[in-house]
């Protein structure tokens, strides 16, 4: 019988190597994330595999998975941990090997494959690993599946059938790559900086871009699981800045960045100016409700006010939904909707039939980037970002909060707003015309301006990002305000990056 994991076992010892360590808190919203060696140990990989393995059973899942790792020192370790617990559940294991994100997903359609486990700690520090599961495509699991997969493994509750079995699928990033670039050539040239941190999708960025007809300039494509420069996350300032740099160097049309698993793009436009996720999704929602008037988008709560208010889109007649932060919330509510694309400000986008398959792919977004400037040729990517109307926005902010903590901070922090907004408070002299809550809450002054406060889905952080459609004054007072509000909580900690 598989022993219960312990919450904490000291390295380098008898107990750490012969018996299991889970932290509970690695189970997330829709995904798994640990400190490994921490928080995790191998023989917790292998329990996280029972779990999963016995979840598919009960879920009346066809025993069968797509697996991968990125590009971590540690991560086919972890992979192969996590594939002994599947095969001890008696699940079929196809492993395709070091891939990014959107290869997994793909590959649950391609090998006919119902589940996904991906290894992934996409663009978290190292020392961080995690995975991402799904068992029903193109989705993967929010709460309640990630809540009854905690239950499993931390009871080691598993059902051991045995049976299970293990493939090598030989070169599958070719049939990814075959399949992505199977569609017609850009019809005008374009130079473009393709970043990449040193992470995964290194291997792939410029052979991909390159055979839709651009002209790729690599930067940080080598792979170093070190990441010597700067992590690989788009919503890093420090990689959005190095690709500015590259822009204006080269004279490059665009700048896309891509995170450390390969499912997020970020850009920088030709004058070297970064573009926030969100509002690159309001440029693509402006491209295909013209084409497709009418169309439904959904969107996080982090995203601009745009979605709403921007006349191109009101008079495309598009449909926007705000919605719950996070892959796995926005997927799911694309799919419920049908609509033709899900868009985070993170930079995850979520492209339905006929430009997607539902998932978040990097390489995807990137393309409907290219797509909509090759059918723009007058206009360069400053001239669409210039045609928006002006808001003045943060990038995403995160103070230190301890997982254990950091959702009754956010409760309290509702609690502050909800009492502010019933005794008539303003902020800033203007009243509070409402509060959104569906994740965190997002405070909205009389004038458009707004703050949100969520607490991080994946880290021990909180998430904060604000807005103004007046000025950069107004945007830096409601900041001052959501912070000021915060800071009454001594759990908060310090940001990773602010203004």
């Amino acid at each position: 019988m598989f022993p219960k994991p312990a919450a904490t076992l000291t390295p380098n010892t008898y107990a750490y190597e012969s018996s299991p360590m889970v932290k509970a808190t690695g189970f997330r919203e829709y995904d798994a994330r640990w400190l490994f060696e921490k928080e995790i140990n191998l023989m917790g990989v292998q329990a996280l595999g029972m779990g999963l393995g016995t979840l598919l059973h009960e879920m009346g899942v066809k025993p069968e998975i797509v697996t991968g790792h990125d590009f971590r020192s540690y991560s086919a370790s972890i992979k192969m941990a996590l594939v002994t617990g599947l095969m001890a559940a008696g699940v079929k294991v196809h492993d395709i090997g070091l891939c990014t994100t959107p290869m997994t997903y793909f590959g649950q359609f391609e090998l006919d494959v119902p589940a996904v486990a991906m290894v992934t700690a996409s663009h978290n520090d190292n020392g961080w690993t995690g995975v991402k599961m799904g068992a029903a495509r193109p989705l993967t699991f929010g709460p309640d599946e990630m809540g009854r997969l905690k239950e499993i493994v931390l009871e080691a509750a598993f059902d051991l059938k045995g049976g299970g079995s293990y493939c090598f699928v030989e070169n599958f990033p070719e049939r990814y790559i075959a399949d992505l670039t199977n569609r017609p050539k850009l019809k005008h040239p374009i130079k473009v900086v393709a970043a990449c941190g040193n992470g995964t999708a290194g291997a792939f960025a410029e052979r991909i871009l390159s055979a839709i007809g651009a002209d790729v300039v690599p930067l940080d494509c080598e792979l170093d699981h070190s990441f010597p420069r700067y992590n690989p996350n788009p919503e890093d300032m420090k990689m959005l800045h190095a690709i500015a740099e590259m822009v204006r160097e080269t004279g490059a049309a665009v700048g896309l960045g891509f995170d450390g698993d390969g499912d997020r793009c970020g850009v920088v436009d030709n004058t070297g100016e970064e573009i926030f996720a969100d509002k690159v999704g309001v440029m693509l929602a402006r491209d295909i409700s013209r084409l497709n008037p009418g169309a439904q988008f959904v969107v996080d709560v982090k995203s601009t006010g745009l979605f709403l208010t921007d006349p191109v889109l009101i008079a495309n007649g598009a449909k926007t939904d705000y919605w719950k932060t996070g892959h796995s919330y926005i997927k799911r509510r694309v799919n419920e909707l049908n609509a033709m694309v899900g868009f985070e400000k993170s930079g995850h986008y979520f492209f339905n039939a006929p430009i997607g398959r539902g998932y978040d792919d990097g390489f995807v977004s990137a393309f409907a980037i290219l797509d909509m400037l090759d059918r723009n040729p007058d206009k360069s990517m400053a001239d669409l970002r210039n045609d928006l109307p002006k808001t003045w926005g943060t990038p995403t902010m995160s103070p230190h909060c301890d997982d254990e903590k950091k959702y009754d901070v956010v409760d309290k922090v509702v609690a502050r707003f909800k009492s502010m907004q019933e005794k008539g408070e303003k902020i800033d002299g203007q009243p509070i015309v409402d509060l959104i809550t569906v994740n965190g809450v997002r405070v909205v002054a009389e004038d458009g301006t707004w703050g949100l406060v969520r607490a991080s889905s994946n880290k021990p952080e909180l998430v904060v990002v604000v807005e103004s459609p007046v000025s950069e004054a107004r945007m830096r007072a409601m900041f001052k305000i959501v912070d000021t509000v915060l800071r009454e909580n001594e759990e908060v900690g310090d940001y990773n990056q602010s203004i």
